[in-house]
């Protein structure tokens, strides 16, 4: 396909427990909740979670925009909410899209008060299908930092490959340190 903004596919599909949707306008507070309550699980992780925090209306602005990229296939950032409510319990989605293999990284993050109750890793493999299934990928990653234990249990636990480890890839957002990055992959052929 010349140009991926003629593939056609659905703005949100679900899990077992979720329901995995693009961003909506009027998302932008629920979001802002959830990202708040989260802060301090978040910040040693996600560089987006450190310095200026967003209001309601800033990330208002950053759900129309995502909604825009995601109609124009540029970046499929996805919210997640538990399947029946307007609840957002994280956000996921579709990153580093390369439409030519097709190649998709696979990014995701959960409020506090929703962790360590699979909703991740029930999303990750939902998302993962979508990806195989719907859009046609031959390549799905994740990556993470080597330090951060819990999201690299979530490839490992859906039977992704570790393909490598980038030993002083980037500095760390926080101490400055240099970090490792993990990288994990499903193909299809």
């Amino acid at each position: 396909m010349d140009n991926p903004i003629l593939l056609d596919f659905p703005y949100n599909f679900e899990t077992e427990r979720l329901t995995i949707r693009g961003p909506l306008p009027g998302d932008g507070k629920e979001v802002h909740t959830a990202v708040m309550e989260s802060l301090n699980e978040l910040r040693p992780w996600m560089p987006w979670a450190v310095g200026k925090i967003l209001n309601e209306e800033e990330y208002e602005v950053r759900i129309r925009e995502g909604q825009l990229k995601f109609l124009s296939r540029e970046d499929l950032w996805m919210m997640l909410l538990l399947k029946g409510t307007h609840t957002i319990i994280g956000g996921t989605g579709l990153h580093r899209i390369n439409w030519d293999v097709p190649r998709f990284e696979i990014g995701y993050w959960v409020r506090t008060s929703y962790a360590r109750q699979g909703y991740i890793t029930e999303a990750v493999a939902g998302l993962t299908d979508f990806a195989f299934d719907t859009l046609g990928a031959k390549r799905v990653e994740i990556r993470c930092d080597a330090l951060n234990e819990r999201s690299a249990a979530i490839p490992k636990r859906l039977r992704f490959t570790h393909e490598a480890t980038l030993r002083h890839e980037d500095r760390h957002h926080l101490t400055k340190e240099l970090r490792d990055t993990l990288i994990f992959a499903k193909i299809r052929s």
